[in-house]
């Protein structure tokens, strides 16, 4: 894709995803949305981020692509400082974020046209983001679907299209805003397979913004996010079986451990909890 920014290579060798430190932000005077958020992001690593409506969840993500500028705090995403703005366009290039509502994001009818847009935006030429764009739609399951008219696609195939536009884009980050929550249950799996995909053919850092607890089981880490704090963040297995902790965020566990819980209560089951339904499964018939 066209000429490729002169820090990519730096940030592929060297810093964290994404580090931040003490980031507080106010939409109102005197009422802080994000108290002090301090999160560690390897690069490769899919964190989901979960917590109730008004948790900071949300403000944390558009913190990470500089829709909302930073009042307080340090944070730098794939080695850019987000306090810079000289260095905005280049962080949104190194950031891409996926919407919660697909069809807003759409800026073409036509799939290719769409995803060939944040290319061409970026200085590649009509033919480069032409490429990109095919590239990037195989790598979501969407390969020949560039003369297709986006409005006649499921949601799923929609938010599959609005990651194929961030990732012919190249990014080392991708920030996905409750991406599921518009979408059937086949269109969630369809998404979080493509999603898997691209980590694994192009090594992207993935944050999950969410409230599907059966997402949040699959991510490599998941931080907690209550009155805009983050409570905790470790592996599903530690988070999502502490009941103290889900409590005091709003949240329900999920489906797997509700069911062990229920199945230890009778005094069927023993052992560690499972925290996926692959897992539960597995538990089960072992």
């Amino acid at each position: 894709m066209g000429e490729k920014d002169e820090g990519a290579e730096s940030r592929a060798a060297g810093a964290p995803a994404v580090t931040a430190r003490g980031v507080t932000h106010a939409y109102v005077p005197g009422r802080d949305d994000l108290r002090g958020v301090d999160l560690d992001v390897a690069r490769g690593e899919l964190v989901a981020v979960v917590g109730e409506n008004g948790s900071g969840k949300t403000t944390l993500a558009r913190h990470l692509d500089a829709l909302i500028g930073l009042q307080k705090g340090s944070l730098t995403v794939a080695g850019i400082d987000a306090a810079d703005p000289s260095r905005v366009w280049e962080l949104r290039r190194a950031c891409g974020m996926v919407f919660q509502n697909p069809e807003n994001q759409l800026v073409s009818s036509v799939v290719g046209e769409d995803v060939a847009f944040g290319p061409r935006n970026f200085g590649a030429s009509e033919t480069e983001a032409a490429a990109a764009a095919s590239r990037a739609l195989a790598a979501v399951g969407l390969a020949g679907f560039e003369r297709r008219d986006a409005h006649e696609l499921s949601g799923g195939q929609q938010q599959r299209v609005a990651l194929a536009a961030v990732l012919a884009c190249e990014p080392d980050v991708i920030v996905l805003d409750e991406a599921t929550s518009m979408i059937d249950p086949q269109g969630r799996d369809e998404l979080a397979r493509a999603v898997g995909r691209a980590r694994r053919e192009r090594g992207c850092t993935v944050i999950w913004i969410t409230h599907d607890m059966e997402l949040a089981a699959r991510a490599d880490r998941v931080a907690v996010m209550g009155s805009g704090r983050v409570l905790a963040c470790a592996a599903p297995g530690e988070v999502l079986t502490d009941d103290a902790l889900l409590a005091e965020a709003g949240l329900e566990p999920p489906l797997a451990v509700l069911v062990w819980r229920a199945l230890e209560r009778a005094g069927a089951v023993a052992g560690p909890c499972p925290v996926t339904t692959g897992g539960l499964v597995s538990a089960l018939c072992g």
